[in-house]
Parts: C-alpha cells; structure tokens; sequence
C-alpha cells in the first residue's frame, strides 16, 4: 500500500477544540462556567452540602452521648435512692471503699500484683 491513500494524522490540540467551540457557542459555554460556579459553591460554602453532613455526623454523636449520659444518671440515681435508704447498700459500700468491719471481723487486704 502507498502512503497515497493515508493522510497524515494531526495531533489532537484539545484545548483548541475547545476553544474554538466555546467562541461560536457563548450562550452554552457561559452555561456551563456559571452552573459549574454554582455547584462548586453548593458543594464546599460554609452552608454547603459537606458542611451539611459534617454537622448531621456531630449531631448524632452528640445524642449517642446524651444518651449514654442520661443512662449513667439514672444509674447513679439509683445507686443514691439506695444509699439513703437501703442499710445493706450502705454496709456493703463502707465494707468495701472504707474498709469498715463490725465488731470481731478482721480485715485482710491483698496487695495488686503489677
């Protein structure tokens, strides 16, 4: 085959392309910057859709914690209610943290091995 039949191949000059296609169609290419301006807004502004979902994350972090909060403080209330009133939750508590014994019992300590 000869080279009759093949033209030569230009290599492709994209931007130029692009800019010859933009300068007969402004309309569109005027389009496309101003809805690409305004998606990138959308996406990365201070009220933006990231932002958004940074907050909905913290959000619901913070009510995990509440509730585990709130769970603690019922626990805790519990344990009050039962030291005002029960006498074997008050033995058992000074027994345990202060070490406190009745009359002829004899306390033993082990020592924590490190």
């Amino acid at each position: 085959m000869s080279s009759e039949f093949y033209r030569a191949l230009e290599p492709k000059r994209l931007f130029r392309d692009i800019s010859k296609k933009a300068a007969k169609n402004k309309r569109r290419t005027v389009i496309i910057v101003v809805s690409i301006i305004v998606v990138l807004y959308l996406l990365f502004d201070n009220k933006g859709i990231i932002s958004r979902v940074q907050l909905e994350m913290q959000k619901a972090e913070m009510v995990e914690k509440v509730k585990a909060d709130s769970l603690e403080m019922k626990m805790l209330q519990s344990q009050i209610k039962a030291l005002e009133s029960d006498k074997q939750t008050i033995e058992k508590v000074a027994r345990e943290k202060h070490g406190m014994a009745k009359k002829g019992e004899t306390i033993y300590r082990e020592k924590k091995q490190e």
